[in-house]
Order: C-alpha cells, then structure tokens, then sequence
C-alpha cells in the first residue's frame, strides 16, 4: 500500500468514525502531537482515537491537498465539524497534518491548528476573550489529558 493509500484509508476510517481502522494505520510505536493533547505514545494516541470516536456528536470529516513531500513525510488539510460535548457549542477545526510513515504505517503524527480558535468556538464568549492565554491553554490541555486518563482506566477495567 502506497503512502497515500494509507492516508487515504486512515481519513476514511475516521469520516466514518472507526477508530480501530484508523489505529490499524498505526505503527505500534506511533507517536502523536497536537495543540490539545500535546504528546501521546502508542497506546495512548489509540486510546484518543477510540475516545474522540466514540463521543463524537454531529460530526463530519473532509480531507484533502494530501502531498508526498519525499518518501517518508507527508502532509494533508483535513477539517473535523462537530459538537463539542462540555458545552454543547459547534467547532470547525481546520487541521494541518504533518505525518512520517513506514513499511505502510504512520510512526510519527503531528496535527497543528490554532488553539486560541478552537477554544473559542468550543468555549464560547469566555474562549473568545481568553483563549490565547497560556493559562487557558494549560486548562484546556490538562482537561483533555485527564479525560484520556480516564477514558483509558475505564478501558483496561479500572487497572
């Protein structure tokens, strides 16, 4: 399977919200970044998948521009609309992906967007007003990583 093909595959994976046919594009090792969980390694970063799938509410996935930059790295536009659950309000993230692949799986996945933008739209007036700050950077990172913690827990039986 060629590169694209397989970031072909993990974008139609997620459109569908099927998280373990996205993981399965996955290296093993897999490592993964991006403004809200910041960095994740192997299991981790599948557990935010299967987390952020099975909780998506009114969600939609386009993806496109993807480009072979040489024949490891790769790069790809991809915007995820959906509602944010802690409060209800409709975020459009427009995503950037950076992503190093190998043997037909990604090993290194970076997505970069604003996160003052999307704590804006998932936070409403006070995201507006305070998003671009680090301390509601942190709160919101912190917030997600403790979600993820839970999530996993939860997952492996309380362990």
């Amino acid at each position: 399977m060629s590169n694209k093909e397989v970031i072909e595959r993990f974008y139609s994976a997620f459109q569908q919200l099927d998280a373990a046919g996205m993981n399965a594009c996955y290296s093993d090792d897999i490592i993964f970044s991006d403004p809200v969980f910041m960095i994740l390694k192997g299991d981790e970063v599948k557990c935010m998948w299967e987390m952020l799938c099975k909780n998506a509410k009114g969600f939609s996935l386009t993806f496109s521009d993807i480009e072979l930059l040489d024949e490891e790295y790769a790069t790809c536009k991809w915007q995820a609309a959906y509602i944010f659950s802690a409060t209800g309000r409709r975020v459009v993230n427009n995503i950037k992906a950076y992503m190093k692949l190998k043997d037909g799986k990604i090993i290194e996945h970076s997505d970069a967007f604003r996160l003052s933008t999307w704590v804006g739209q998932a936070l409403g007036w006070k995201g507006v007003l305070f998003g671009w700050t680090g301390f509601m950077k942190k709160a919101v990172q912190n917030k997600a990583r403790k979600n993820l913690l839970k999530y996993m827990q939860g997952r492996n039986g309380g362990m």
